[in-house]
């Protein structure tokens, strides 16, 4: 059976980055072409910052839907409980969490665990020495 994807997109930067809503609208199709997912409009974030009142709105329509595709995972919170919740909250529902940008999946424990080691890297990154002379 085709799974039923529902698409969620940013309107504002995350992490340091900052993505056009096309783009991101055509590499969520492209992700959902190459996976046989059925696709269905994605919604789009406010742009206030910190802000995930249309992604709790995503959550809640999981029972309608088999998963959500995200642009980047990075468009989650900066937060790690809140992070978390949601994690745990979508496992809880026998659901999925795509992220097209990076080509993972979350769907269960161990999964949450890559994706949690992927934040401790990316928010290390600004801390790294980039230069060596």
């Amino acid at each position: 059976m085709m799974e039923n994807i529902r698409g969620y997109i940013f309107s504002r930067s995350f992490m340091g980055e900052r993505v056009p809503q096309s783009v991101q609208s055509l590499l969520i199709r492209d992700f959902c072409n190459k996976n046989n997912f059925k696709f269905n409009l994605h919604a789009v974030e406010y742009t206030m910052d910190s802000c995930f009142l249309v992604f709790e709105s995503c959550l809640k329509e999981l029972d309608f839907f088999d998963s959500i595709v995200l642009y980047s995972l990075f468009q989650l919170p900066e937060d790690d409980k809140k992070r978390n919740n949601y994690f745990n909250f979508v496992i809880s529902k026998n659901k999925k969490l795509h992220f097209a940008l990076e080509n993972l999946s979350l769907s269960d424990h161990k999964s949450i665990e890559k994706i949690e080691e992927i934040w401790t890297i990316k928010k290390a990154l600004p801390n790294c020495i980039t230069d060596l002379v």
